[in-house]
């Protein structure tokens, strides 16, 4: 089963916060990280240690926009979108085979 052997693998998107975070940012493009808090409802340093790991990764970009004051973006890279895209297509054969299994 090599779908469960991808999704099993110490995969960046294995854990929910940040799988959220592709999520969110899929359909999106870019959010402020303000948006990002008040959507997952974590810590602002939960948040950043998640964000650093995506973008460590080459799934997200950190940058900054000014408007009132310097807030910080965040955008899903090419890598991103088609990695979270895999990552997906994976999770759903493997719910396929364990629905077939019950």
């Amino acid at each position: 089963m090599e779908a469960l052997r991808e999704l099993s693998r110490n995969h960046v998107l294995g854990n929910p916060i940040r799988l959220g975070i592709m999520l969110y940012l899929l359909p999106r493009g870019r959010v402020l990280f303000r948006e990002l808090l008040d959507v997952l409802d974590v810590t602002p340093g939960n948040l950043d240690s998640h964000l650093k790991a995506l973008e460590k990764a080459g799934y997200v970009e950190l940058y900054k926009v000014f408007a009132d004051r310097p807030r910080t973006a965040v955008r899903i890279t090419e890598k991103g979108a088609e990695e979270t895209g895999e990552y997906l297509r994976a999770l759903r054969e493997v719910l396929s085979l364990i629905s077939q299994e019950v």
